[in-house]
């Protein structure tokens, strides 16, 4: 709900359409990964399958707090209760608490999946479902209270029959050390601790995974003289290809985003014009970052055949039902 210059209006007026059938599909593409993954028959352990879930909601959040309520309704409904100041400033509150809620449960997953395959001796206490309902509500938890702050950015721009409508930044946000110092804490808090941390613990992870699995190659090699299939190898690769899809996915469309802060706070450059080619890597890199909120759901898919199996069965349930009837 910030104030941009004209250009930079007419140019998200354009890409509005765009935005709102794509936001669309994001937010079914995350319904149908909670229904399904919360039904529990897709060969996951509860311990994942809580992660999992508590990802695609704060994933669904995202969708609709940042793409739908805060830009698509400001061109078609500019004028409805969502703009008025109290209501404007929650929904930009929702926009930082859904991001950095979503981003660290990815972190939070990342660290129960390093547990379970680095650390035997914490695995059987920590890798629960119970710790994971935990950790949810706790991270949960934190990160809204974390982005409390956010709400305070904004103030009333246009005072109608004494109601404050719509939402610019205060001009102490733009010129008070203090929020200053929020706003630099909040980048590194989101997303770049995430980001090193997810890429530490995935590095560690591939290390301690190739070295067990040499260990356990030689091994069945002494023992049988050949070198058939490990069932528990399989089992691990397929959770790992799982781990190493998510926390991937993260990197590479949080990767642009967070450069491009580093850049802005060393350059203090953080408005542009849209030929600019820095407004283009703006663009580009809000984009991709909220696009990561529908991939989950694509590598669950792609990784795991019985969350296939899951999704053809949700197709084809009410056309067996409409056949049913018909005959």
């Amino acid at each position: 709900m910030l104030v941009f210059g004209q250009e930079r209006v007419e140019a998200l007026k354009v890409s509005s359409k765009w935005e709102t059938a794509e936001a669309e599909v994001r937010s079914g593409a995350n319904l149908v990964a909670i229904v399904i993954l919360s039904r529990g028959k897709c060969g996951l352990s509860k311990c994942v399958t809580r992660y999992l879930v508590g990802m695609a909601v704060a994933d669904l959040l995202v969708v609709i707090s940042d793409p739908l309520l805060r830009w698509t309704a400001s061109f078609y409904f500019p004028r409805s209760f969502l703009f008025i100041t109290p209501v404007c400033s929650l929904s930009g509150w929702l926009v930082f608490a859904s991001t950095a809620t979503s981003v660290w449960l990815t972190v939070a997953f990342t660290v129960d999946r390093f547990v379970a395959i680095c650390c035997e001796k914490l695995k059987t206490k920590y890798c629960t479902e119970r710790t994971a309902a935990v950790v949810i509500g706790t991270v949960s938890v934190l990160t809204c209270l974390g982005s409390v702050p956010s709400g305070f950015t904004y103030e009333p721009m246009v005072p109608i029959d004494n109601v404050p409508w719509y939402c610019g930044l205060t001009s102490s946000f733009e010129n008070s050390p203090a929020w200053a110092a929020f706003a630099m804490f909040h980048r590194i808090l989101t997303p770049c601790a995430p980001f090193f941390l997810i890429l530490l613990f995935n590095i560690l992870t591939l290390r301690r995974i190739l070295a067990t699995s040499r260990a356990r190659k030689e091994l069945r090699r002494q023992k049988s003289g050949e070198n058939d299939k490990d069932r528990e190898m399989e089992n691990r690769r397929k959770s790992i290809i799982l781990l190493f899809s998510i926390s991937g996915s993260f990197i590479l469309l949080w990767g642009t985003q967070v450069v491009f802060n580093i850049y802005q706070r060393i350059s203090m450059s953080f408005v542009y014009s849209v030929t600019d080619p820095r407004y283009i890597a703006d663009e580009v890199s809000a984009m991709l970052q909220v696009f990561s909120s529908c991939t989950n759901t694509c590598i669950y898919g792609l990784t795991q055949s019985k969350f296939r199996e899951e999704l053809k069965n949700a197709v084809k349930y009410p056309l067996d039902l409409i056949f049913s009837e018909q005959s």
